[in-house]
């Protein structure tokens, strides 16, 4: 191991530069900082190896929004995002991200800087208690003593770091997902050396173990339908092809693609004939758009078989899984009868579907689908939309992104732009809602380094939070009530948004112009009023 000598004039630099520099080492790329006093030993470690291009700094005013925007890196490149932040409410503006990177298996290295131990519990100032602060929600939460200029703090900031990148990433065989590292610090707070860049650490990182994988062989003559949710990919994609049977995709899973897609499966499961014979539902990933394919899951008739997810963790909401498992064989040929039947009816919906031409959610999502190539990359909000691209949206291979994890509204605008640095080639697109663009709107903010970033953000206006009109409440409260609790309506001028923030921004209110302004290059927010 190659490092400079520890110096006593900041044991906190030392050990921020020793840390930092295998984390480089061990090729972690992208660093996210929000600058702050009780970390600045971290930001300088961080800045000289930016300075040589060891890694890709990216800082970062809010820390919620940064959150995110490491978490889209991360979810775009599948490599974990680092993460800087000083101490007190920084680290509790990290919670909302790091939940989600929990429940989508997100690979995130939190930094957090805080007061020694001494100065815990006794009122200090910006202190609060940093570990256990998100709970269950990090693999491991590391509390690290403030160090002391020991020879022996080098090499346990190796340790650490070979453990952070280890269980981040599930090579322990658990899910990946964020992990914690509190760092604390005593004054002095800083040095200029030892140089990071200068430091060359050897590290003993773990492989990903490898565990013998668990099969199915199931009775082929069963009628059975593939369910993907969210985090599924190609593979749901390649057993449903590879055995015959109808593939019911959310256009959230990765798998709404190939010619056993059923693109009007929702409608299907809620009237038509076919749900009455399936008994059996494999599932991959996390389902979590369609009430009805949710309902099928608890019906005593039907088998579930639950291939376990990578990313998503244990999925079984119905507890009724016969089986949890890696791989799945039948016994027989598939009669592929089953399959031509779902077909049919699949078909005989969607050409009974009506097009007048207006600009509504339907042809909002067949233009974002039409103008999005397979070298493109599009993420979809938790609004209505995502649910109108669950109804009407085309078998297409292309690279779709979304925060399922836990399906909230916050940090969009911030992930869609952390994919966008990651994937820079094509046109990062995300389809929101209005409201989903405002509650994020902080995020908005250009960091000039990191340079003119394709993202279009195509945001559905109508006004307000129309997604709950299809649920009970909007049935049993009169229109006033529903309005005010509910609906959140806005009137915000998206163009001064646009203005104030630095992005280029298209009003669209017809088909024609949104299929132009989706070929519109660089940030550029797309503000389609919906007539319904």
């Amino acid at each position: 191991m190659t490092s400079l000598p520890v110096t006593n004039s900041s044991p906190a630099q030392n050990f921020a530069a020793n840390l930092l520099a295998a984390f480089a080492k061990a090729g972690v790329r992208n660093v996210f900082l929000a600058p702050g006093a009780r970390s600045q030993a971290l930001a300088i470690a961080a800045g000289q190896l930016a300075a040589v291009k060891k890694i890709n700094l990216h800082v970062r005013l809010d820390e919620r929004s940064m959150g995110f925007t490491a978490l889209g890196m991360a979810l775009a490149n599948s490599e974990p995002s680092l993460i800087i932040t000083t101490s007190g409410t920084a680290v509790a503006n990290l919670h909302p991200a790091v939940l989600e990177a929990h429940h989508s298996g997100v690979p995130l290295i939190l930094l957090t800087a805080d007061r020694p131990h001494e100065l815990r519990g006794v009122g200090a100032n910006q202190t609060t208690n940093q570990v256990g602060i998100f709970s269950d929600a990090v693999r491991d939460c590391f509390d690290v003593a403030a160090p002391e200029g020991k020879e022996s703090e080098v090499a346990a900031a190796i340790e650490l770091v070979e453990q952070a990148i280890a269980k981040s990433m599930g090579f322990d065989g658990n899910q990946p997902g964020p992990v914690q590292l509190n760092l604390a610090f005593r004054e002095p707070l800083s040095a200029t050396s030892p140089d990071a860049a200068a430091l060359n650490p050897n590290l003993n990182l773990p492989k990903q173990r490898i565990e013998q994988p668990e099969f199915a062989m199931l009775d082929a003559s069963l009628p059975t339908v593939v369910l993907a949710g969210a985090g599924s990919g190609g593979e749901a994609v390649e057993l449903a092809e590879a055995f015959g049977w109808p593939l019911l995709a959310e256009p959230s899973s990765g798998a709404r693609a190939g010619a056993n897609a059923i693109i009007a499966y929702r409608r299907i499961l809620e009237s038509s004939e076919l749900v009455g014979e399936i008994r059996r539902v494999i599932v991959f990933g996390k389902p979590t758009l369609g009430r009805a394919a949710i309902r099928l899951l608890f019906k005593e008739e039907v088998e579930v078989v639950v291939v376990r997810s990578k990313v998503m963790g244990h999925f079984d909401v119905s507890r009724r899984a016969a089986q949890v498992v890696d791989e799945i064989a039948i016994d027989d040929d598939v009669d592929f009868e089953w399959l031509e039947r779902w077909r049919k009816v699949d078909q005989d919906i969607r050409q009974a579907q009506s097009q007048d031409g207006s600009l509504d959610r339907a042809s909002l999502v067949d233009a974002v689908w039409a103008a999005t190539s397979e070298s493109d990359q599009l993420l979809l909000g938790a609004s209505r939309l995502i649910r109108e691209a669950d109804v009407s949206a085309p078998a297409k291979p292309i690279r779709v992104f979304s925060n399922r994890g836990l399906a909230g509204i916050d940090g969009t605008v911030a992930t869609a732009t952390g994919i966008a640095m990651a994937l820079p080639e094509g046109t990062t697109r995300a389809l929101i809602g209005d409201l989903t663009l405002l509650h994020d709107a902080s995020s908005l903010v250009i960091d000039p380094a990191d340079g003119e970033l394709n993202i279009q953000l195509v945001v559905g206006n109508d006004g307000g939070g129309t997604i709950f009109n299809g649920l009970e409440m909007a049935d049993q409260l009169d229109a006033a009530t529903f309005k005010k609790l509910f609906t959140t309506p806005q009137q915000v001028d998206l163009w001064h948004l646009a203005q104030a923030y630095g992005w280029n921004y298209v009003r669209v209110e017809s088909n024609p112009e949104l299929e132009q302004a989706l070929k519109t290059p660089a940030r550029v927010l797309i503000d389609v009023r919906l007539e319904n």
